[in-house]
């Protein structure tokens, strides 16, 4: 099996499903991934973010989403994490919020903003409530059920989950499009999976373009290059996180406060050492802000 660049690192990723020339992919995934009838697909989108070598060199910490409106006016974001770092619900709400105020303009009424809808494919187990791979949330009212608007819209998706289901044969990418979009990401890790998206690529011209695309990235030395680099970052980043929730354990074993505040202050300084976002370090480790900056002087 040919080596092929890890669709589940945000870059790769992004050069796949948000490069300019490569909508109709995009378009294909969002139409399984919210479920449109055949006569209300999404027929054009409109990428937003478009530039990924400059975004990456700029910030090798930031997360290479992608970010697009439909020909509806829908805003649509798609974020991938490799680990969880306990804040996805509020990092979720925190970026939809974003998405839906940026469309407000001076003279301009709150009926005219647009629904935005926020995609999370994530590399671990996060809801613990369902086996699906697919939770979808909305705002609805608690005792009866009824929507209070469509405006928001958050979608999950479990990667893990999905790889379960499908080995016990209750999902299959050749019936289900948003399984077989999904898939793709996993074809580089496993030769069996590539080997059924190949198959039906010869029937779907969409996938078809995204194995080619796909395969002409990973073998382009300058995107190897920058690709090598992100994974390391991304990689070093989940480790960091893994250490940190490790020592932390051990601290609550130890049972003194004193014990615990000067593990978390060790664990934090490691942190930053590692070139880790202050605020990240914060949520994970516990303590405020200020004290972590306190450490840097």
């Amino acid at each position: 099996m040919r080596q092929l660049i890890d669709l589940k690192i945000d870059y790769a990723f992004k050069l796949i499903f948000g490069k300019p020339g490569n909508e109709p992919i995009l378009m294909a995934f969002l139409n399984a991934a919210l479920k449109l009838p055949y006569d209300n697909q999404i027929k054009s989108v409109l990428l937003l973010n478009t530039e990924l070598d400059k975004e990456y060199k700029d910030d090798k910490k930031s997360v290479l989403d992608i970010r697009a409106v439909t020909d509806e006016g829908i805003q649509v974001n798609i974020e991938i994490q490799l680990a969880n770092r306990h804040d996805m619900d509020k990092r979720t709400l925190f970026y939809w919020a974003k998405m839906y105020t940026r469309q407000m303009r001076e003279g301009m009424a709150y009926l005219e903003l647009a629904k935005t809808i926020t995609i999370n494919i994530l590399d671990f187990r996060y809801i613990n409530q369902t086996r699906s791979y697919h939770s979808v949330f909305r705002l609805f009212e608690v005792e009866e059920g009824f929507e209070l608007t469509e405006a928001l819209e958050i979608h999950f998706m479990e990667l893990p989950k999905l790889l379960v289901k499908w080995r016990e044969g209750l999902v299959s990418p050749r019936e289900d499009a948003l399984v077989r979009w999904l898939f793709l990401l996993e074809g580089s890790e496993n030769e069996e999976i590539y080997k059924i998206l190949e198959e039906i690529a010869m029937k779907d011209p969409v996938l078809n373009q995204a194995i080619e695309e796909w395969e002409k990235s990973s073998d382009d030395p300058r995107i190897r290059e920058i690709y090598w680099s992100r994974q390391k970052a991304i990689l070093d980043e989940k480790a960091a996180i893994r250490e940190a929730e490790l020592r932390l354990r051990e601290a609550i074993k130890e049972g003194k406060e004193e014990g615990k505040k000067e593990n978390k202050l060790e664990v934090a300084q490691k942190m930053l050492n590692r070139g880790m976002d202050i605020q990240v370090i914060s949520e994970i480790v516990g303590i405020s802000e200020e004290e972590i900056k306190n450490l840097k002087r």
